[in-house]
C-alpha cells in the first residue's frame, strides 16, 4: 500500500497528548487510538467540539484523521485532539487560521495541576486550625 500524504498537528493539554493526522481525501473517518472517534469519546459535547472545527472551517467528510492520543482524562485528551486538530487544519490551509481562532482551538491552555505543598493538605487548603 502506498503512503498517503498527511498533515500531522501536535496538541497538549493538562498531562495529555495527542497526534492528530489529516489525510488529504476520504470518506470523512475519525480513527482516535484505533477506534471511531465517536466510541472513543463516549462523552457527546466532547466529539461535538472535535467536529465543531471542520463544520467552521467547511471541511467535513474531505479529510480522514487519525489520532494517537495519550496520558491525562477524557477532557483532557479531547482538548488535546481539538488543539491537534487545529494546528494541523493551518497546515493545511492557512487562511483556516482566521476561522479558528475566535474557536480559541490555537490557545494552549496551560492551566494544569497545581502541585501539592508541604504543610498543607492539598495545594492550598490548611488543616483545621484549633485554638487550644
Amino acid at each position: 500500500m502506498a503512503e498517503q500524504q498527511y498533515y500531522e498537528g501536535i496538541g497538549r493539554r493538562k498531562t495529555s497528548t495527542a497526534r492528530v493526522r489529516v489525510y488529504i481525501g476520504g470518506a470523512g473517518s475519525v480513527m482516535v487510538n484505533d477506534k471511531p472517534g465517536q466510541e472513543f469519546f463516549s462523552r457527546e459535547n466532547d466529539y461535538r467540539r472535535l467536529m465543531q472545527l471542520l463544520t467552521v472551517t467547511g471541511t467535513e467528510g474531505r479529510y480522514n484523521i487519525t489520532v494517537h492520543v495519550n496520558g491525562g482524562g477524557v477532557t483532557g485528551q479531547a482538548d488535546a485532539v481539538r488543539m491537534g486538530l487545529a494546528r494541523a487544519l493551518t497546515k493545511i490551509d492557512p487562511t483556516y487560521r482566521e476561522v479558528l481562532r475566535p474557536t480559541g482551538a490555537l490557545t494552549r491552555d496551560a492551566r494544569a495541576k497545581e502541585r501539592k505543598k508541604p504543610g498543607l493538605k492539598r495545594a492550598r487548603k490548611a488543616p483545621q486550625y484549633t485554638k487550644r
